[in-house]
């Protein structure tokens, strides 16, 4: 298949990715003269959903649109040329997130908390806008210069829920959302789930009605991830995973990894929590924890001169820290009055 050489107005140079959905492309803007990403939707839904997931494809594209973040990647235009829908968006220059994940790239517990600070900030601009992303997992999140993160694709892979099977009779329709419509909310092929269910919250695992706060939840395992290196689940299936997404209490990250703060475990385990009213109220309440604990961090560091780790984790044998032993604000009067004393002891000394 040959690639476009046009798109709506936009020139096309070449195929930058392609994927279940769709293919993304280098484009140019001969009008306002720039260049930009163009992604395009193309999905094996046959024909009688075809243009109900179009339709779903633009409305959230435009929605995306009216975002107006940093860390959200800035949509131009969502049309359709020519019986084809099209997005066109800001030109990113990095990687994705996954990629880093897949190259061993292991974050420090400063670095996953920064970067997912600006990920909870930029849900709570789109959730303040009726805006739910319903898809956070790594490959969503675009890592440029200086691990500055953007958030991509809201709610792409989320459709309506297909006509139903029964009343219209079609097998292709029934094989679209099949079981029940078992995973009627989100795109799907009769032998796979499109995407990966790893990231996926329990309400969504169980079909139920999703709001913003299984964004907070899919973001909780984004960070797991990037603070342990590796996946809080692990399952031969996707129903056994799913299984263990619904039911299942993952190990708090600071047991796996005693370098890793457990004020910061706290703030993952308790986005994941598998109740919804358990987790943080909305995605504003978990950036302003991040921000806090990046904060109270960087602050002990420069006081105390002594690692992060040391304040917070616990110990090998499972006992509190420093700082759950004598409490942070005496901790840190500690280590001020040591300071002091080595200045008076200084200033003795000269004076002699």
């Amino acid at each position: 298949m040959t690639n476009p050489t046009r798109i709506g107005r936009f020139q096309i140079s070449r195929e930058l990715g392609r994927g279940s959905l769709g293919s993304v492309y280098l484009g140019h803007d001969p009008v306002l003269g720039r260049d930009l990403a163009i992604k395009t939707f193309r999905a094996d839904v046959g024909d009688i959903n075809r243009l109900r997931y179009e339709d779903h494809f633009i409305q959230e594209a435009r929605a995306m649109g009216s975002l107006a973040h940093p860390h959200i990647v800035t949509i131009y235009e969502a049309s359709i040329d020519k019986g084809n829908s099209y997005v066109a968006m800001e030109l990113l220059d990095g990687q994705e997130l996954n990629r880093l994940l897949e190259q061993g790239r292991r974050f420090t517990p400063d670095e996953a908390a920064s970067i997912c600070w600006k990920i909870a900030d930029a849900l709570s601009h789109a959730h303040g806008r009726g805006v739910i992303h319903r898809d956070i997992k790594p490959a969503n999140i675009f890592m440029i210069k200086d691990d500055q993160p953007k958030l991509v694709d809201f709610g792409i892979a989320r459709a309506p829920k297909p006509a139903d099977a029964q009343q219209s009779g079609n097998e292709e329709n029934a094989a679209a959302g099949g079981a029940k419509n078992r995973w009627a909310h989100t795109l799907s092929r009769p032998d796979r789930l499109l995407g990966t269910p790893n990231y996926m919250s329990p309400e969504q695992a169980q079909n139920k009605a999703v709001d913003a706060r299984s964004d907070i939840y899919s973001l909780g395992v984004v960070m797991y991830e990037m603070l342990v290196g590796v996946l809080p689940f692990h399952a031969p299936n996707d129903k056994l995973l799913l299984q263990q997404v619904i039911g299942k209490t993952p190990v708090p990250p600071h047991r796996l990894d005693p370098a890793i703060p457990a004020a910061l475990s706290r703030i993952v385990m308790t986005a994941m929590n598998k109740r919804p009213d358990r987790r943080y109220p909305d995605a504003g309440a978990m950036a302003l924890d991040l921000k806090r604990y990046l904060i109270r961090m960087r602050r002990a560091r420069r006081r105390m001169k002594i690692p992060v780790s040391a304040l917070d984790t616990e110990g090998a044998s499972g006992s509190p820290g420093l700082a759950s032993r004598l409490g942070r604000k005496t901790a840190l009067s500690i280590g001020l009055g040591m300071a002091l004393l080595a200045v008076a002891m200084a200033a003795t000394a000269i004076l002699k």
